[in-house]
């Protein structure tokens, strides 16, 4: 009997991190759907990865030198995506931490982007999704953005 209960909470184990695998996949899914969506301009794919309520903000540095947080609207973002550009929108992400709890995901990816091929930032995303009826969709996004200590980040 003994025997019995170390596989069956075996199993209840592996089954479990089989299930949150299979959540981290979907929410990363989501994820690379917006920035394939930068890479091709396809506005559509960008605009599938948000919820329809959202916010996007970033952490800049002001003319003063000193950090804001500026508010943006994805719909402002969509349409910069959309734009006719001669070059491509390439951010190249890396998941340092994904975390799952039922319908609420977090997510830390260090970035650098490209215009082309040629450099233009680094910096980290935060990412909040909400699992819905539509599956897994960006609530929430913030960003930092800099152009210094950028050779350990994404290669």
């Amino acid at each position: 009997m003994k025997h019995l209960s170390i596989i069956v909470l075996l199993w209840v184990l592996g089954f479990t991190s089989f299930a949150q695998t299979t959540e981290e996949e979907a929410v990363k899914t989501t994820i690379n759907q917006l920035f394939e969506g930068m890479r091709k301009a396809d506005t559509a794919l960008v605009r599938q990865a948000f919820a329809k309520q959202n916010v996007m903000q970033t952490i800049v540095k002001g003319k003063d030198g000193k950090s804001i947080v500026r508010t943006e609207s994805v719909d402002g973002f969509v349409k910069a995506v959309g734009t006719p550009h001669p070059e491509k929108y390439d951010e190249r992400i890396v998941f340092t931490k994904v975390l799952v709890d039922a319908n609420l995901a977090s997510v830390w990816t260090d970035y650098k982007f490209y215009i082309g091929d040629k450099f233009s930032h680094c910096g980290v995303n935060s990412f909040q999704l909400f699992k819905g009826e539509e599956g897994w969709k960006i609530i929430y996004i913030i960003d930092t953005r800099r152009k210094e200590g950028c050779s350990d980040a994404v290669k």
